[in-house]
């Protein structure tokens, strides 16, 4: 009984993700209420129930309390949601993350010296100024946080802010923490403000090269934080 129902929610989710692709379904529109998909594809009602559940935890359908159902496109969710089971069962670490991030972040800075606006820049450098001056470690977290986020909107590339934004969400609690740490000895202070200096400096010239070596250089000191802190 229970391989039938698992063949059956299976079927209806191959049947939305079949419309999505010959583009019957598009995002935002609304599913075929419960009863009709049950009765058009043979399966029951709780299968379909099941199948809706499975592709909203995937960030594929959003549901309305007496609206229905919707297609959507929240690849952030399901990334989130994978990174921190990902987390939780061991089956990765920060070192990882990090290694992660810095790949990503390298490309980001590489694609953002091609696209980046003034707009885009003068901010960058109001970030950096900000960093340098605030006080509070915890505010200026926030400010390296923006810095980062701003990067990846000026990177144009939607999947990199994706996967970025759902490391940000997952682990944001360990990144500010470890940017205070970074802030309190100073010479890894200095080095990641230059570090971010030369990123903005970088941009501005349009050099993708010192770009991509700046932030290159930016994990460096975020990867001899993390082994003084011998954590995983």
């Amino acid at each position: 009984m229970a391989e039938k129902t698992e063949r059956a929610y299976e079927k209806v989710i191959e049947h939305l993700k079949n419309e999505i692709w010959q583009g019957t379904l598009k995002r935002g529109e609304r599913l075929p209420p419960e009863r009709e998909l049950a009765e058009s594809l043979g399966v029951s009602r709780n299968s379909v129930r099941e199948a809706i559940r499975t592709l909203g935890l995937m960030g594929f359908v959003s549901s309305t309390q007496g609206a229905g159902n919707f297609v959507t496109c929240d690849i952030e969710q399901n990334l989130r949601e994978s990174l921190r089971m990902l987390l939780l069962l061991g089956e990765t670490n920060y070192f990882q993350i990090s290694q992660l991030r810095c790949g990503l972040e390298t490309e980001n800075a590489r694609l953002a010296a091609e696209r980046i606006t003034p707009t885009q820049t003068a901010r960058l450098w109001e970030l950096v100024r900000l960093m340098g001056e605030e006080p509070d470690q915890q505010r200026a977290s926030r400010y390296d946080q923006e810095f980062h986020l701003l990067l990846c909107e000026a990177a144009g590339n939607r999947l990199i802010k994706s996967l970025f934004s759902a490391m940000l969400s997952t682990f944001n609690d360990f990144i500010s923490t470890m940017y205070v740490r970074i802030m309190a000895d100073a010479p890894q202070a200095e080095a990641l403000h230059t570090a971010h200096q030369r990123l903005v400096q970088a941009l501005a010239a349009r050099d993708a090269d010192a770009a991509g070596q700046a932030m290159r250089t930016h994990f460096e000191v975020v990867d001899a934080s993390l082994r003084r802190e011998n954590l995983p």
